[in-house]
């Protein structure tokens, strides 16, 4: 899956681009995720660990943030 998503500033009229971030995610093993993100030498990996994992009955082989820890920590920061 590759998302993009651009942020735009509202500029009289019509919106000015700022920034348009291009990212491609795939599914590595079971939960795990990784996401290739422009401009970015290492990937960042998504997946599950904790309360999460217990949640959906799953033991990965590697813990890694979920993408939930990464929204709230960006609404956070």
């Amino acid at each position: 899956m590759t998302i993009c998503l651009k942020l735009i500033i509202k500029e009289k009229m019509m919106g000015k681009i700022v920034h348009t971030s291009h990212i491609t995610i795939t599914r590595e093993m079971g939960p795990t995720r990784k996401a290739v993100i422009k401009g970015f030498a290492e990937p960042v990996y998504y997946g599950v660990h904790g309360g999460i994992k217990n949640f959906y009955k799953v033991d990965p082989e590697k813990e890694h943030a979920a993408t939930l820890d990464h929204i709230v920590g960006a609404v956070g920061g």
